[in-house]
């Protein structure tokens, strides 16, 4: 796997946490049971075990996506809609 990262959708997440179970390395669970997720790309030893993550998530809640170069993820685990701007 070409540097990708993992991204959920906090609006689709149900807080099953399959995903931290399958990937306890880059994805831990908040007080409430939603993901937390590491905001690193995934290491090549562990993108067999992020693809399961994502395509075993019960609400289809997590992606991969192509990590930019340079890019910084905001709040860990959480997605921002378009065109709502990043408070700093």
């Amino acid at each position: 796997m070409d540097s990708a990262r993992l991204r959920v959708n906090p609006i689709a997440c149900t807080g099953h946490g399959l995903c931290a179970e399958l990937l306890p390395e880059m994805i831990a669970l908040d007080e409430w049971g939603y993901p937390l997720l590491s905001g690193q790309p995934v290491p090549s030893r562990l993108a067999r075990q992020a693809r399961r993550a994502v395509t075993d998530c019960p609400s289809l809640a997590l992606k991969l996506t192509p990590a930019e170069a340079g890019s910084a993820p905001g709040r860990r685990g959480a997605a921002r809609p378009a065109g709502v701007p990043r408070s700093e």
